[in-house]
């Protein structure tokens, strides 16, 4: 089961996992700089102390001596918090004067020139000692004055520091995070002003929703959901009026069968008239029928099935030869003239059949009997199938209302929903429809559909595929 995730707490981890980093970072690079400026500080006091007493030596008959009275000594080495020792020692590590608990110098340091600052233990304690390297007498070996101290002061100054700046980033903090829930609350409110409206609204409102007082971004979700709304409005509108037509065409043949019916109880005689009008309205209504069905097969795939190559050659041929035997019934020929070799579409073969036998039943239906009826596939520059009579025509007046549902140009046998079929097949598979006069540019019918051009390489094995025709 998927958890349902909260777009606030989102927004809010997304914001706050930043901040959290910045405190942190910020915080590890306080501590370092805190540590360096506290260390500089008392590292230069603690030298200026080393070269003070470099100045109270002396030296007498090969002996090293500190010449600073008793209190002298005891102010040098007083501190409140830390404990301050030194000594003097030569260059073999013998202690001229001094505390001997105060580590040595190191021993690979090259540049004496300044003095040498580092970390040691004294007494188990962690300390900071400075090294000066001097030359008490000309020619004599260098001694060594090194002054330690333990890092009870500089802790102390590092805790406040670093005290007094966290609680400046948690006070931040705290201030962003406030405004930072407030600005994401306000943010959202849109979104919650539009929930409310369109779950205030009734199942049979369609309108659009107002997004006078929106955001950009949430106007562009409003504008994706008016768009909805307004393809909802049309499907309903033309499912209405689909229901209307329908049961008005439903009920003209169901009518008929009743009325023979009860012409048949109350005349007789009248049995054989009665049934052969029985007949004609159940293969009207049979027709009427099997109409609706592929129409409404048609709009659900409209929205976005994936089509599958289909060979129309093979396809068309076939057809052909099964509308042949109609056309024979009214003194027709039915030819086909193909490229006699695959021609591939994507499309819905199922579809294309029913597209097809719709226009071959309106052509061999309305065409004057012992006339002619052809199907031509043309392969380049696009697939083109063509159907052409030499019926009546269409007046150039109604060529634009054909394709409505249920229209028709007059008194017949048709229901009306065979171009209207034909045209919803065509814009599922994003053909053009063009109509027009008859081969012979003055009389019947033309109806011509461009698909797609496949993509390269789409072509299958060539192979040789005969005309169908039936004549007279």
């Amino acid at each position: 089961m998927n958890k349902l995730r909260s777009l606030k707490h989102q927004l809010i981890l997304s914001l706050s996992l930043p901040l959290v980093f910045f405190v942190v970072a910020n915080s590890v690079l306080s501590y370092y700089v805190t540590q360096h400026y506290v260390n500089e500080t008392y590292d230069r006091w603690l030298t200026d102390s080393a070269k003070s007493l470099i100045q109270e030596i002396r030296v007498r008959q090969d002996m090293v001596s500190v010449e600073l009275p008793s209190v002298a000594l005891e102010m040098f080495k007083w501190d409140e918090e830390d404990k301050i020792h030194f000594k003097i020692v030569s260059a073999e590590h013998i202690v001229l004067a001094g505390d001997a608990i105060v580590p040595d110098p190191p021993l690979r340091v090259e540049d004496w020139s300044v003095p040498a600052i580092y970390d040691a233990s004294l007494n188990g304690e962690p300390a900071r000692v400075v090294s000066i390297r001097i030359e008490l007498r000309s020619g004599a070996e260098p001694v060594f004055v090194c002054v330690a101290e333990t890092k009870n002061k500089r802790r102390t100054m590092m805790r406040d520091f670093l005290l007094v700046d966290l609680v400046t980033q948690l006070m931040l903090v705290g201030l962003t995070g406030f405004y930072l829930l407030a600005g994401t609350r306000r943010g959202l409110q849109p979104l919650q002003v539009l929930a409310g409206q369109v779950a205030r609204r009734s199942p049979r409102d369609l309108s659009p929703i107002s997004d006078i007082e929106t955001f950009i971004e949430v106007r562009t979700l409003t504008d994706t959901i008016n768009d909805l709304l307004g393809q909802l409005h049309q499907a309903v509108e033309t499912q209405n009026r689909f229901i209307a037509n329908a049961a008005h065409q439903l009920r003209t043949p169901l009518a008929g069968l009743k009325i023979q019916a009860e012409r048949v109880l109350r005349e007789p005689g009248a049995t054989v008239p009665a049934l052969a009008q029985i007949r004609d309205c159940a293969d009207r209504l049979s027709h009427l029928t099997s109409q609706l069905l592929v129409l409404a097969k048609s709009e659900p795939i409209k929205g976005g099935s994936e089509l599958e190559p289909v060979d129309l050659h093979a396809l068309s041929r076939e057809i052909c030869m099964e509308w042949a035997p109609f056309a024979l019934q009214r003194q027709m020929e039915l030819a086909f003239d193909g490229p006699g070799h695959p021609v591939l579409v994507a499309g819905d073969a199922t579809l294309l059949r029913e597209l097809l036998g719709n226009l071959l039943d309106n052509a061999i239906r309305y065409g004057f009997e012992r006339g002619n009826v052809s199907v031509a596939l043309q392969e380049r520059p696009q697939p083109k199938l063509t159907v052409s009579d030499d019926g009546p025509g269409i007046p150039d007046g109604e060529i634009g209302r054909v394709f409505e549902r249920f229209y028709r140009l007059g008194p017949g046998t048709g229901c009306g929903l065979g171009l209207a079929i034909v045209k919803e097949i065509a814009d599922l598979h994003r053909a053009r429809i063009d109509v027009g006069r008859g081969e012979e540019g003055w009389r019947g019918t033309r109806i011509e559909l461009a698909f797609p051009a496949p993509p390269a390489g789409a072509a299958g094995n060539a192979y040789v595929s005969p005309e169908c025709s039936s004549s007279k």
